[in-house]
């Protein structure tokens, strides 16, 4: 039998990729195994899919860029992980590993390096992060949602892989509450902050409810159960994943991080949105470089944190919808975006070469 591996984690952008294509490989007969962190969100989004995976933990360390006493526990700890990955790999014998990225995929990339596993990995950001740095030098190839540098040779420029296709679909009868407390005759803004929500949208959102419930219905995915609530012009919940696209159909502007999933789902809806990147003090400043790639193109608009005021998003959510048709015309000539199964091809492709 077939067998193939899939390594990725810390964050579910590392993790959405793999969660895409591993039914595509077990539909077709492939026995799939999934290294990362037995703690880490790989493990629970693997073990809530419900897909026949085998689930192998190892020992992870966090890469930094920055001098701290915790790198010397953490080399040890990636030194383990690589050996842990050997005996695994050794045991499994696949004929290919898919790395998505993230710290823990560092060892099992290193090792299947070592056994002669052909390395395949993805990039989603316009910069390569660490660990993904380190992997290209043991790679086969790397695909990427960006274009990247002539000089990494071994890259293809690929686009974004989603499964969202369309901004059209029917609305689920269990939105009808929702949108009963909605009024027509005002615009729909969601804040969405990634899987764990975002902090500064949540308080926006609370420190100027009364004004923004006057001018827009809200719905604001928290990450915070604490938070829930349905009320007139207002929907907070904490997560929506089977709901999370017809919540995405509602809004006329999407609010949202600068990570490139979420980015490249609205650009596949054709979604007007406001980018507010983390800041370089709480990241490598990847959103930063995302936000700034969407700008240029014409796909959205971008706000600092510090600039995130309530004029400011007023008056951006307006220039947004008074200039709809120049921002959806535009999304719509994109030619960014690769469905699952296009992109699952050209892996296949490569892994018969």
């Amino acid at each position: 039998m077939k067998k193939i591996v899939f390594t990725g984690g810390g964050t579910v952008g590392h993790v959405t990729l793999n969660l895409l294509l591993l039914p595509k490989f077990i539909e077709e007969g492939w026995e799939v195994h999934y290294i990362g962190d037995q703690k880490g969100i790989e493990y629970q989004e693997i073990k809530k899919s419900g897909l026949p995976v085998q689930f192998h933990g190892i020992a992870t360390g966090k890469l930094r860029r920055y001098f701290s006493w915790q790198n010397m526990l953490d080399m040890f700890k990636v030194g383990w992980g690589i050996i842990q990955s050997l005996g695994i790999l050794l045991k499994i014998r696949p004929q290919a590993l898919f790395s998505k990225g993230g710290f823990v995929s560092v060892p099992p990339v290193i090792a299947a390096r070592l056994l002669g596993i052909p390395v395949y990995i993805h990039e989603s950001d316009l910069s390569m992060g660490l660990a993904n740095k380190i992997a290209y030098r043991f790679a086969t190839k790397m695909y990427a949602t960006f274009e990247q540098p002539a000089s990494l040779r071994k890259v293809e420029h690929v686009g974004a892989v989603t499964k969202i296709d369309s901004r059209r679909e029917q609305m689920p009868a269990s939105l009808k509450e929702i949108t009963a407390q909605f009024s027509e005759d005002l615009p729909t803004l969601l804040f969405v902050g990634g899987s764990a929500g975002a902090k500064v949208f949540n308080d926006f959102v609370s420190n100027h409810r009364d004004v923004l419930l006057s001018d827009y219905n809200i719905i604001n995915l928290t990450g915070d159960e604490q938070l829930e609530e349905l009320s007139p012009h207002l929907y907070r919940v904490a997560y929506a994943s089977e709901l999370y696209q017809p919540l995405l159909n509602l809004a006329d502007v999407v609010v949202t991080r600068g990570g490139s999933n979420t980015i490249f789902e609205l650009l596949a809806m054709t979604k007007l949105h406001i980018i507010v990147p983390l800041g370089r003090k709480a990241s490598r400043g990847d959103q930063i470089e995302n936000a700034n790639y969407f700008v240029k193109q014409g796909y959205a608009q971008a706000l600092d944190e510090n600039q995130l005021t309530l004029s400011a998003l007023k008056e951006t959510v307006a220039d947004l919808l008074a200039n709809r048709g120049h921002y959806e015309t535009t999304m719509q000539a994109s030619q960014e975006i690769k469905s699952v199964d296009e992109f699952y091809h050209l892996l296949r492709k490569d892994m018969k070469e």
